[in-house]
């Protein structure tokens, strides 16, 4: 576990110290297409931290607060709705003491024990994988938005493997059978090989792995992307189909 949390802790710094200093007119800028702005979308990450931190110590029950709230988009947008009337700063405040409560309590757990969230049950180190991935996607609208400069850092590698690994997931929400393991191959920061699946795969992805993450977190298509491709009927599907939002 150390691995994840080291590079989810350097996430949530990177974000963090890209805002310092930011003027009120940017944490009003609208950043996504929710209707969000940069506000908004830190608010949203406290809210989202500050329950996982409970569900992990045992005081939340999942299941429990999503009855609650009905929907998860309903649970997102009530963190953003309860931080209407705050300061950027106490909500950038917030969000750093609920991250770092996440951090603690995933340390102490192993990388195979299983921790129940509003959306699944996942392992400790695929579920801190998701909230590295959930605070870059975020970081890059806002980022793109205040038209910050964006460094691909190699920690993309774990949200490469992310939109690797729920590929299942992706073809079932989208209504289509997975039958093989599809092999991915990227070029990474740096100009690393990151390579997942088996060798033997018939059906492949290729290309560089900032559009592969850009395009499974939703911040692009993978008819847009300059670099990936697809050998065969099935990786041209998870061009399509590859997502890793819930």
């Amino acid at each position: 576990m150390r691995g994840i949390l080291a590079d989810l802790v350097a996430e949530q710094q990177g974000l963090d110290q890209s805002l310092q200093r930011a003027p009120d007119r940017d944490w009003k800028k609208k950043v996504s297409e929710r209707g969000w702005t940069a506000q908004d979308t830190i608010a949203y990450l406290w809210w989202a931290e500050r329950h996982i931190a409970g569900i992990l110590t045992d005081e939340i029950a999942p299941q429990e607060t999503l009855a609650q709230h009905g929907t998860l988009e309903n649970f997102e947008q009530a963190g953003v709705d309860n931080a209407k009337t705050k300061r950027p700063q106490e909500v950038i405040e917030q969000w750093r003491f609920a991250r770092a409560d996440v951090v603690d309590a995933l340390s102490r757990l192993g990388e195979t024990d299983r921790i129940q969230w509003l959306d699944g049950n996942v392992s400790a180190q695929t579920f801190a994988t998701m909230r590295l991935a959930d605070t870059w996607a975020h970081g890059l609208e806002i980022l793109t938005a205040l038209d910050k400069e964006i460094i691909d850092t190699p920690r993309l590698r774990h949200i490469a493997w992310l939109g690797w690994a729920t590929l299942p997931h992706a073809f079932a929400k989208a209504g289509e059978e997975y039958p093989e393991v599809v092999r991915l191959e990227l070029v990474g920061p740096g100009y690393e090989r990151w390579v997942f699946g088996p060798e033997d795969a018939e059906p492949i992805v290729r290309g560089q792995a900032s559009d592969w993450c850009r395009v499974v977190v939703g911040f692009m298509k993978a008819a847009d992307t300059e670099s990936l491709s697809a050998t065969g009927e099935l990786a041209e599907a998870a061009l399509r189909n590859a997502d890793i939002r819930p």
